[in-house]
């Protein structure tokens, strides 16, 4: 009888334990800026500006060795908070607007420029999303 009663306290040991566990939160996997960044750009730039960010002549900017992707991080930034039209682009122009993506959070919009300033022969810094965080209360 006492191993019996041993043997339903473990089980109900054992059952209260994986309740527990059920109940912690599993931490989520945490991807690299750069892995997250080319996640978020294939779901909201390659559209636009393509596979291998060439972009569309006198439509879409490339995205390959331009002043915009290499210059001042905050230029990039507005430009994903505000969106942007009719544009100048080393000596091209282009006319396709591009929408404001203020809706992504600030580690996405950070994460997909990082991305953009790291990838395409990019070799720029990472955009930190404090940047970002500091541009969109400013606009506000």
């Amino acid at each position: 009888m006492k191993s019996v009663r041993n043997g339903i306290l473990a089980g109900i040991m054992g059952l209260a334990s994986v309740c527990v566990m059920a109940q912690q939160k599993t931490p989520a996997t945490t991807e690299s800026p750069v892995v997250a960044g080319k996640r978020i750009y294939e779901q909201q730039c390659l559209t636009c500006h393509q596979v291998d960010g060439s972009g569309v002549p006198h439509l879409n900017p490339p995205l390959i060795k331009t002043s915009f992707v290499l210059g001042p991080k905050e230029k990039l930034v507005s430009i994903l908070l505000n969106g942007l039209s009719g544009v100048e682009v080393e000596g091209d122009y282009y006319a396709n607007p591009m929408p404001s993506f203020e809706f992504l959070t600030d580690q996405e919009i950070a994460d997909v420029l990082t991305y953009i300033r790291s990838d395409f022969t990019n070799n720029a810094d990472a955009v930190p999303a404090a940047l970002v965080k500091s541009q969109r209360a400013a606009k506000k």
